[in-house]
Protein backbone atom coordinates (compact mmCIF):
# COMPACT_ATOMS: atom_id res chain seq x y z
CA UNK A 1 0.00 0.00 0.00
CA UNK A 2 1.37 3.40 -1.11
CA UNK A 3 2.30 5.95 2.15
CA UNK A 4 1.74 9.38 0.78
CA UNK A 5 2.97 10.78 3.65
CA UNK A 6 6.21 8.61 3.29
CA UNK A 7 6.10 10.30 -0.25
CA UNK A 8 6.38 13.61 1.28
CA UNK A 9 8.93 13.06 3.55
CA UNK A 10 11.35 11.45 1.04
CA UNK A 11 10.52 13.98 -1.56
CA UNK A 12 12.01 16.55 1.28
CA UNK A 13 14.89 14.78 2.17
CA UNK A 14 15.29 14.15 -1.59
CA UNK A 15 15.89 17.60 -2.23
CA UNK A 16 17.95 17.70 0.65
CA UNK A 17 20.18 15.37 -1.05
CA UNK A 18 19.98 16.98 -4.74
CA UNK A 19 21.37 20.26 -2.88
CA UNK A 20 24.02 19.04 -0.49
CA UNK A 21 25.51 15.64 -2.66
CA UNK A 22 25.25 13.70 0.48
CA UNK A 23 22.88 12.41 3.60
CA UNK A 24 20.49 9.45 1.71
CA UNK A 25 20.88 6.98 3.49
CA UNK A 26 22.02 9.16 6.82
CA UNK A 27 18.55 10.96 6.47
CA UNK A 28 16.28 8.40 5.09
CA UNK A 29 16.58 5.60 7.03
CA UNK A 30 16.32 7.71 10.74
CA UNK A 31 13.54 9.67 9.10
CA UNK A 32 11.19 6.01 8.29
CA UNK A 33 12.20 4.81 12.10
CA UNK A 34 11.41 8.34 14.13
CA UNK A 35 8.71 9.20 12.13
CA UNK A 36 6.76 6.64 10.62
CA UNK A 37 7.62 3.40 13.13
CA UNK A 38 9.60 1.67 10.58
CA UNK A 39 10.89 -1.44 12.09
CA UNK A 40 14.73 -0.26 11.87
CA UNK A 41 15.84 -3.52 9.74
CA UNK A 42 12.58 -2.97 7.32
CA UNK A 43 14.15 0.57 7.04
CA UNK A 44 17.96 0.01 6.19
CA UNK A 45 16.51 -2.83 3.90
CA UNK A 46 14.15 -0.67 1.79
CA UNK A 47 16.74 2.52 2.28
CA UNK A 48 19.19 0.28 0.40
CA UNK A 49 17.16 -1.11 -2.16
CA UNK A 50 15.92 2.34 -3.02
CA UNK A 51 19.28 3.86 -3.25
CA UNK A 52 20.31 1.10 -5.81
CA UNK A 53 17.60 1.96 -8.24
CA UNK A 54 18.92 5.48 -8.34
CA UNK A 55 22.77 5.53 -7.85
CA UNK A 56 23.86 4.44 -11.46
CA UNK A 57 21.87 7.81 -12.97
CA UNK A 58 24.50 10.03 -11.44
CA UNK A 59 27.49 7.74 -12.14
CA UNK A 60 26.60 7.67 -15.71
CA UNK A 61 27.44 11.32 -15.88
CA UNK A 62 30.14 11.01 -13.82
CA UNK A 63 32.12 8.69 -16.18
CA UNK A 64 30.86 10.58 -19.41
CA UNK A 65 33.02 13.54 -17.93
CA UNK A 66 35.90 11.42 -17.05
CA UNK A 67 36.01 12.66 -13.13
CA UNK A 68 35.89 8.69 -12.05
CA UNK A 69 39.66 6.89 -10.89
CA UNK A 70 38.22 3.26 -12.23
CA UNK A 71 41.24 1.52 -10.45
CA UNK A 72 40.33 3.80 -7.32
CA UNK A 73 36.81 2.14 -7.78
CA UNK A 74 38.05 -1.16 -8.25
CA UNK A 75 40.35 -1.20 -4.85
CA UNK A 76 37.72 -0.13 -2.94
CA UNK A 77 34.83 -2.33 -4.20
CA UNK A 78 37.43 -5.19 -3.64
CA UNK A 79 36.62 -4.37 0.39
CA UNK A 80 33.06 -2.55 0.60
CA UNK A 81 31.28 -5.50 -1.68
CA UNK A 82 32.03 -8.47 0.30
CA UNK A 83 32.06 -6.19 3.91
CA UNK A 84 28.68 -4.73 2.71
CA UNK A 85 27.07 -8.35 1.91
CA UNK A 86 28.45 -9.17 5.53
CA UNK A 87 27.23 -6.30 7.06
CA UNK A 88 23.78 -7.88 6.56
CA UNK A 89 24.21 -11.38 8.18
CA UNK A 90 25.35 -8.65 11.11
CA UNK A 91 22.01 -6.50 10.73
CA UNK A 92 20.28 -9.82 10.81
CA UNK A 93 21.47 -10.67 14.13
CA UNK A 94 21.23 -7.52 15.68
CA UNK A 95 17.67 -7.66 14.50
CA UNK A 96 16.20 -9.12 17.89
CA UNK A 97 17.77 -6.12 19.67
CA UNK A 98 17.62 -2.22 19.04
CA UNK A 99 21.39 -2.46 18.11
CA UNK A 100 20.84 -1.56 14.46
CA UNK A 101 19.36 1.66 15.94
CA UNK A 102 22.54 2.19 17.95
CA UNK A 103 24.85 1.44 14.99
CA UNK A 104 23.42 3.88 13.09
CA UNK A 105 23.31 6.29 15.26
CA UNK A 106 26.98 6.03 15.83
CA UNK A 107 27.10 6.54 11.90
CA UNK A 108 25.61 8.98 12.11
CA UNK A 109 27.85 10.73 14.76
CA UNK A 110 30.75 9.31 11.98
CA UNK A 111 29.09 11.27 9.26
CA UNK A 112 28.53 14.76 11.19
CA UNK A 113 32.20 14.14 12.09
CA UNK A 114 32.77 13.79 8.84
CA UNK A 115 31.35 16.38 6.98
CA UNK A 116 32.67 18.63 9.42
CA UNK A 117 36.02 17.01 8.29
CA UNK A 118 35.27 18.13 5.02
CA UNK A 119 34.89 21.49 5.56
CA UNK A 120 38.12 22.13 7.28
CA UNK A 121 39.86 20.02 4.58
CA UNK A 122 37.83 21.67 1.64
CA UNK A 123 40.03 24.36 0.83
CA UNK A 124 43.26 21.11 0.13
CA UNK A 125 41.54 20.60 -3.05
CA UNK A 126 43.95 19.20 -5.87
CA UNK A 127 44.29 20.04 -9.80
CA UNK A 128 45.15 16.64 -11.02
CA UNK A 129 43.48 14.63 -13.13
CA UNK A 130 41.47 11.50 -12.19
CA UNK A 131 43.49 9.22 -14.07
CA UNK A 132 46.83 10.29 -13.17
CA UNK A 133 46.34 9.93 -9.11
CA UNK A 134 48.85 7.44 -7.94
CA UNK A 135 46.20 4.66 -6.19
CA UNK A 136 47.46 3.60 -2.89
CA UNK A 137 45.80 0.01 -2.41
CA UNK A 138 46.11 -1.72 1.27
CA UNK A 139 44.32 2.00 2.62
CA UNK A 140 41.95 1.94 -0.18
CA UNK A 141 40.74 -1.70 0.31
CA UNK A 142 40.49 -0.86 4.31
CA UNK A 143 38.73 2.30 3.59
CA UNK A 144 35.95 0.06 1.25
CA UNK A 145 35.85 -2.77 3.71
CA UNK A 146 35.18 -0.66 6.76
CA UNK A 147 32.61 1.87 4.68
CA UNK A 148 31.07 -1.41 3.37
CA UNK A 149 30.18 -2.76 6.49
CA UNK A 150 28.49 0.15 8.17
CA UNK A 151 26.46 0.75 4.73
CA UNK A 152 25.44 -3.30 5.07
CA UNK A 153 24.59 -2.49 8.66
CA UNK A 154 23.09 0.67 8.53
CA UNK A 155 22.58 2.17 4.92
CA UNK A 156 24.76 5.17 6.10
CA UNK A 157 28.23 5.66 4.73
CA UNK A 158 28.20 5.67 0.70
CA UNK A 159 28.82 9.29 0.61
CA UNK A 160 29.38 11.32 3.42
CA UNK A 161 31.87 8.63 5.10
CA UNK A 162 33.67 7.00 2.56
CA UNK A 163 33.97 10.61 0.52
CA UNK A 164 35.81 11.62 3.59
CA UNK A 165 38.15 9.04 3.43
CA UNK A 166 38.89 9.30 0.09
CA UNK A 167 39.48 13.20 0.87
CA UNK A 168 42.09 12.26 3.53
CA UNK A 169 43.61 10.26 1.35
CA UNK A 170 44.22 11.25 -1.89
CA UNK A 171 43.76 15.24 -1.16
CA UNK A 172 45.21 16.00 -4.69
CA UNK A 173 41.69 14.72 -6.46
CA UNK A 174 38.97 17.48 -6.88
CA UNK A 175 35.95 17.95 -5.60
CA UNK A 176 34.44 16.81 -8.63
CA UNK A 177 36.65 13.97 -8.86
CA UNK A 178 36.01 13.33 -5.47
CA UNK A 179 32.57 12.94 -5.88
CA UNK A 180 32.85 10.93 -9.41
CA UNK A 181 35.14 7.80 -8.05
CA UNK A 182 32.06 7.46 -5.13
CA UNK A 183 29.01 7.63 -7.33
CA UNK A 184 30.92 4.83 -9.04
CA UNK A 185 31.74 2.85 -6.49
CA UNK A 186 28.88 3.75 -4.12
CA UNK A 187 26.73 1.46 -7.26
CA UNK A 188 28.48 -2.47 -6.37
CA UNK A 189 28.50 -1.91 -2.69
CA UNK A 190 24.83 0.11 -2.51
CA UNK A 191 23.35 -3.23 -4.69
CA UNK A 192 25.34 -5.97 -2.81
CA UNK A 193 23.93 -4.52 0.35
CA UNK A 194 21.05 -4.07 -1.39
CA UNK A 195 21.08 -7.66 -2.58
CA UNK A 196 22.16 -9.17 0.66
CA UNK A 197 18.68 -7.54 2.75
CA UNK A 198 16.74 -8.75 -0.25
CA UNK A 199 17.78 -12.17 0.64
CA UNK A 200 18.37 -11.98 4.06
CA UNK A 201 16.85 -8.59 5.17
CA UNK A 202 13.33 -7.45 5.78
CA UNK A 203 12.27 -5.69 2.73
CA UNK A 204 9.21 -4.19 1.73
CA UNK A 205 8.10 -3.81 -1.61
CA UNK A 206 5.75 -1.04 -0.65
CA UNK A 207 8.48 1.24 1.51
CA UNK A 208 10.76 1.30 -1.18
CA UNK A 209 8.27 2.39 -4.16
CA UNK A 210 7.34 4.75 -1.93
CA UNK A 211 10.41 6.25 -1.51
CA UNK A 212 11.07 5.99 -5.25
CA UNK A 213 7.82 8.03 -6.27
CA UNK A 214 8.89 10.88 -3.71
CA UNK A 215 12.57 10.84 -4.05
CA UNK A 216 13.64 10.54 -7.55
CA UNK A 217 11.27 14.14 -8.12
CA UNK A 218 12.84 15.32 -5.11
CA UNK A 219 16.68 14.22 -6.03
CA UNK A 220 16.14 16.06 -9.68
CA UNK A 221 14.42 19.28 -7.97
CA UNK A 222 17.11 19.17 -4.93
CA UNK A 223 20.00 19.27 -8.16
CA UNK A 224 18.25 22.13 -10.14
CA UNK A 225 18.22 25.05 -7.91
CA UNK A 226 21.35 23.73 -5.79
CA UNK A 227 23.48 26.39 -8.10
CA UNK A 228 21.24 28.98 -6.37
CA UNK A 229 21.31 27.78 -2.50
CA UNK A 230 24.44 28.66 -0.35
CA UNK A 231 26.17 24.98 -0.43
CA UNK A 232 28.04 25.90 2.94
CA UNK A 233 24.55 26.82 4.74
CA UNK A 234 22.66 23.78 3.12
CA UNK A 235 25.87 21.35 4.52
CA UNK A 236 26.09 22.92 8.08
CA UNK A 237 22.15 22.63 8.07
CA UNK A 238 22.07 18.68 7.16
CA UNK A 239 25.01 18.36 9.57
CA UNK A 240 22.58 19.51 12.53
CA UNK A 241 19.52 17.66 11.23
CA UNK A 242 22.15 14.18 11.50
CA UNK A 243 23.47 15.43 14.85
CA UNK A 244 19.58 15.47 16.18
CA UNK A 245 18.51 12.39 14.62
CA UNK A 246 21.62 10.46 15.87
CA UNK A 247 21.33 11.97 19.36
CA UNK A 248 17.73 10.45 19.42
CA UNK A 249 18.48 6.85 18.16
CA UNK A 250 21.27 6.90 20.51
CA UNK A 251 18.29 7.82 23.26
CA UNK A 252 19.85 10.74 24.31
CA UNK A 253 17.34 13.10 27.09
CA UNK A 254 15.63 16.38 25.39
CA UNK A 255 17.84 18.28 27.72
CA UNK A 256 21.12 17.02 25.77
CA UNK A 257 19.49 16.89 22.65
CA UNK A 258 18.33 20.45 22.76
CA UNK A 259 21.71 21.70 24.78
CA UNK A 260 23.91 19.79 21.81
CA UNK A 261 21.98 21.02 19.11
CA UNK A 262 22.04 24.75 20.50
CA UNK A 263 25.73 24.62 20.74
CA UNK A 264 26.27 22.90 17.02
CA UNK A 265 23.98 25.85 15.78
CA UNK A 266 26.24 28.62 18.03
CA UNK A 267 29.13 26.81 16.17
CA UNK A 268 27.39 27.12 12.24
CA UNK A 269 26.89 30.60 13.14
CA UNK A 270 30.08 31.84 14.11
CA UNK A 271 31.89 29.95 11.82
CA UNK A 272 29.88 30.92 9.25
CA UNK A 273 30.34 34.57 9.79
CA UNK A 274 34.23 34.32 10.45
CA UNK A 275 33.92 32.57 6.39
CA UNK A 276 31.85 35.76 5.63
CA UNK A 277 34.70 38.09 6.96
CA UNK A 278 37.45 36.11 5.29
CA UNK A 279 35.88 36.06 2.11
CA UNK A 280 35.18 40.16 2.44
CA UNK A 281 38.45 40.42 3.39
CA UNK A 282 40.25 38.73 0.64
CA UNK A 283 37.72 40.28 -2.06
CA UNK A 284 39.13 43.98 -0.46
CA UNK A 285 42.72 42.68 -0.98
CA UNK A 286 42.18 41.69 -4.25
CA UNK A 287 40.35 45.11 -5.40
CA UNK A 288 43.45 47.40 -3.98
CA UNK A 289 45.94 45.04 -5.50
CA UNK A 290 44.22 45.67 -9.06
CA UNK A 291 43.78 48.90 -7.92
CA UNK A 292 46.14 51.22 -10.27
CA UNK A 293 45.43 54.08 -8.08
CA UNK A 294 46.32 52.51 -4.59
CA UNK A 295 48.47 50.00 -5.94
CA UNK A 296 50.57 53.04 -7.15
Amino acid sequence: MIDFALIGGSFVVAVVVGLTGMGGGALMTPMMMLFFNVPPLAAVSSDLVASAVMKPVGSVVHLRRGTVNLRLVGWLCAGSVPAAFCGVFLARAFAVTDAVKYALGVALLLAVAGMAAKTLLGGRGGSASAHDIVVRPIPTLLVGTVGGLVVGVSSVGSGSLIIVALLALYPALKANQLVGTDLVQAVPLVAAAALGHLLFGDFQMDLTVSLLIGSIPGVYLGARISSRAPGGLIRALLAIVLLASALKLLDASNTVTVAALAAATAVVVAGWRWRARTARGAARASSESTDPVRAG
